[in-house]
């Protein structure tokens, strides 16, 4: 990917020093969006469950487990959209933040596993006017051959790329890891699940919501983290670190003394990481 193609160094800021990436479901919001619609309009909760426990157990890909639950929901995508802005609601602190990054011209990236229209619909009745200042790289929705997506059952879901994920987070961030010394932002990203480590990996400091797994796997596989319970603990942290009263070394480092202490929601593996 060519430097020019880097979006992140251009939109909605020239030359950033700072770049914050997160994840949408579960982190921005507060009930995670694709797993909302499936378990009330779909084929519910439990199927749900157990295809992510097929995911962990490896006995089925991501890519294969979502595309079944999103499957599963036959109502016109028109109709989805609608639910879901309707029922999901952001972290309380989220805007409070992304109007602080604005000021400082620190671009907000959204890296999804969800659909464009879903997310674009959520943000602009939650955050407003400067929603679209808010970058998302994302998967979409697409008719069905022979049918219309504002049609029963006429919808499904399009992948980003070919992984397993369907979307591999960490192939939108890495051409930035790798920009020159002298060109190359600092990076954040914040996420909730074990879908968003690869992601993690290359940035300089991942945020970890308290009391999800994302927090022991990143202890135990020394990414360097630090513990979010809502997004003013992101907004403190990026202060300080924004204006050079902490790096990201001693953020990291402090939130790996929370989890050892067991205060990250997460039980410690003999008090230490593997």
């Amino acid at each position: 990917m060519a430097q020019t193609e880097l979006r992140a160094m251009s939109f909605p800021f020239k030359d950033p020093k700072f770049i914050f990436f997160t994840d949408f479901d579960g982190t921005i919001t507060l009930k995670d969006s694709n797993d909302f619609m499936t378990d009330n309009i779909g084929f519910g909760g439990d199927m749900r469950r157990q295809g992510n426990r097929d995911v962990l157990e490896n006995r089925k890909t991501f890519r294969d487990s979502f595309r079944e639950m999103m499957d599963s929901v036959t109502r016109p995508f028109p109709e989805c959209v609608d639910y879901l802005v309707e029922n999901i609601k952001l972290d309380p602190h989220f805007n409070e933040f992304f109007h602080w990054a604005l000021e400082n011209e620190i671009p907000t990236v959204v890296l999804s596993s969800g659909m464009r229209p879903v997310i674009k619909g959520i943000l602009e009745k939650l955050v407003g006017k400067d929603a679209d200042k808010i970058d998302i790289v994302c998967n979409e929705a697409v008719a069905r051959e022979g049918k219309r997506i504002d049609e029963e059952g006429g919808w499904r879901i399009e992948y980003h790329d070919e992984s397993g994920f369907g979307h591999d987070k960490s192939l939108e961030i890495r051409p930035y890891a790798r920009l020159p010394a002298d060109k190359r932002p600092t990076m954040f990203y914040a996420g909730d699940g074990v879908s968003d480590l690869s992601a993690a990996r290359e940035t300089d400091l991942l945020f970890a919501k308290k009391g999800h797994d994302l927090v022991s796997y990143c202890a135990r596989e020394n990414v360097p983290f630090t513990i979010f319970e809502d997004w003013s603990s992101i907004l403190a942290t990026v202060k300080k670190i924004v204006a050079g009263e902490q790096s990201v070394d001693e953020a990291a480092k402090e939130g790996f003394e929370m989890y050892k202490q067991g205060a990250a929601g997460v039980k410690p593996a003999n008090g230490h990481a593997k």
